[in-house]
């Protein structure tokens, strides 16, 4: 496909962008879980172009705040964190408040643009009672963005006021997706996702949608630069009570982002980066029109999302059944669990399929052909307290297959800085190999061990040691 001089122009701006990128960065906001109390004095010191009003409060009475940037005609709406453990974009913003703030750097012209022709309405956190426990739903444990039609929860409430006042040509909604998501089949994480969602069954295209598809056509564009195959689209079924597709039926063109995930990159600061170009770029072509120049009819080849990943997958393992040997693959999900203060977390993993997953992919893969799963072996003393493994030769017992302990005292959240499996109830299965259990087993070839296993992760990668798990 050709490339016209102005979508050349674009591509060379966003690959300046993407390398500037951690000069804009807010160095405070280092992890996705941090709270509303960490955004507010970001908030308050922001300045220049930037003002600063507080739009509404969440049930339990924190402020929603609303940032406004430009002085120009056309209105954008731009929202994140409507879902409280969705933290990509709301870090992407503060680094466009950072942007946007600066000067004299070789971005002057496109601020100038954007702040010339464009009023943008920034909100971040929308749901800041869901950022405080790292969940998903509002205080009301209702999931707000199937709350478009009742606004039983007053930030749906507020949503709906700031697009029937504010009327945005366009809105942002800003989101996280399952970082198991693929593109279409393949085994590619999809880094981003988007959407221009339906504003009825039929799904029908009227200029609003349309622009939506344009826009979404050029930020995926400039992303392939960045992680070529790893940009897909969402289904577009009709969705009567979320906001998106209301929005788009309400007159604001409405585009979806959802960041997914990157391979080795936890916190999604690769991501964040990703959102501030794309972002960016889209505001450009929203205030000089560029957008009008791209082909909808470009925006179905992008691939829709899949779900053909597991975080890792065991391909061609022998496991013995009553005597006979049954070869399978094992795929396995590393899941999140937030410790108390929901600012931290631990993994526990679980076996999600056994059998023939031939049509998968893993984020990481073994290839187990010719090694047999064997359940590990447990340490034969039962020990008082989780302290005592440190009198303990860790590294040699790991080398022999001994990877779980049994614990009297094993304080929930305390975890040994080797990747064991401590016990703090009961045994290991004897049959190391069933559906929703916690993957700690060893692969062998013969009497040698190739792979010991603990909550799903493996010795060969050194920067998983810390997740060990106790039981």
């Amino acid at each position: 496909m050709a490339v016209t001089n102005l979508q050349a122009q674009d591509l060379e701006l966003s690959r300046r962008l993407h390398d500037a990128h951690d000069t804009f960065k807010e160095k405070t906001l280092n992890h996705r879980r941090f709270k509303h109390n960490d955004i507010v004095p970001l908030i308050h010191r922001l300045s220049g172009p930037l003002s600063v009003s507080q739009a509404g409060e969440s049930l339990e009475k924190r402020a929603i705040y609303q940032v406004k940037a430009g002085t120009g005609a056309t209105n954008v709406l731009l929202w994140s964190q409507m879902h409280g453990d969705e933290a990509t974009a709301t870090m992407a913003m503060f680094d466009i408040f950072n942007f946007l703030q600066a000067k004299n750097d070789g971005f002057d012209a496109l601020r100038q643009t954007i702040l010339t022709n464009t009023s943008i309405y920034f909100v971040p956190m929308l749901n800041p009672d869901g950022a405080e426990r790292f969940q998903r739903r509002t205080a009301t444990d209702i999931d707000m963005n199937r709350d478009a039609l009742r606004l039983q929860t007053p930030e749906g409430a507020l949503l709906k006021h700031l697009q029937q006042t504010l009327k945005p040509l366009v809105g942002f909604n800003l989101h996280d997706q399952n970082p198991r998501y693929s593109v279409a089949k393949t085994g590619k994480q999809a880094v981003v996702s988007f959407l221009a969602t339906a504003y009825d069954e039929e799904r029908n295209v009227n200029d609003v949608r349309q622009r939506s598809m344009q826009l979404i056509v050029g930020m995926n564009r400039v992303l392939q630069q960045f992680i070529p195959g790893q940009v897909a689209r969402y289904d577009d079924e009709f969705e009567p009570r979320a906001f998106g597709d209301n929005i788009q039926k309400w007159g604001t063109t409405l585009i979806l982002i959802e960041s997914g995930g990157f391979k080795g990159d936890s916190e999604k600061m690769t991501i964040r980066r990703l959102n501030f170009v794309a972002i960016l770029t889209a505001l450009k072509s929203i205030a000089d029109g560029s957008y009008k120049q791209e082909n909808m009819a470009d925006y179905p080849t992008i691939p829709e999302n899949g779900r053909a990943l597991f975080d890792v997958l065991i391909r061609n393992a022998t496991t013995m059944r009553d005597g006979h040997p049954v070869r399978v693959d094992i795929g396995i999900n590393h899941h999140e669990v937030s410790d108390k203060s929901a600012r931290s977390f631990h993994y526990r993993s679980a076996i999600e399929d056994i059998g023939d997953l031939s049509t998968f992919f893993g984020i990481d893969e073994i290839d187990a052909t010719g090694l047999t799963l064997i359940p590990a072996t447990i340490h034969p003393d039962t020990l008082d307290s989780v302290a005592e493994l440190s009198k303990l030769d860790l590294p040699n017992l790991r080398q022999n297959g001994v990877l779980a302990f049994k614990v009297k005292k094993a304080q929930q959240g305390v975890f040994p800085s080797q990747s064991i499996h401590v016990l703090h109830e009961g045994n290991l299965p004897a049959q190391p190999l069933e559906l929703e259990q916690i993957p700690t087993f060893l692969l062998k070839n013969g009497n040698q061990v190739q792979y010991r296993f603990v909550n799903g992760f493996w010795e060969e990668k050194p920067e998983r040691v810390q997740n060990g798990i106790i039981d």
